[in-house]
């Protein structure tokens, strides 16, 4: 296993997912439910199979599409999606 691509991957999401609706959606079903593990086998099987289809998709997509147009693409999106959560449209 490469340790620097694991360990650049996962400080990324780590603070990317901190405080984000995903972790304020577990804090609500916890405090609704009174079921932290299930509430947190739940997110864990989410966020597994959600990470899977990006890591399939990159590994597909790489074949086709250079990585720097990949990087440009996934910006262009997540700048988007922010600019329409800026003016309340998603």
């Amino acid at each position: 296993m490469d340790w620097r691509v694991f360990l650049t991957t996962f400080g990324i999401l780590f603070m990317a997912e901190l405080g984000d609706k995903t972790q304020l959606a577990v804090i609500a079903m916890t405090a609704q439910t009174r079921k932290p593990l299930g509430v947190f086998w739940g997110a864990v099987a989410a966020l597994a199979l959600a990470t899977l289809l990006g890591v399939a998709f990159g590994h597909l997509a790489h074949q086709w599409v250079r990585v720097d147009v990949l990087r440009k693409a996934a910006a262009t999106i997540f700048m988007v999606l922010g600019v329409l959560m800026f003016f309340g449209k998603f």
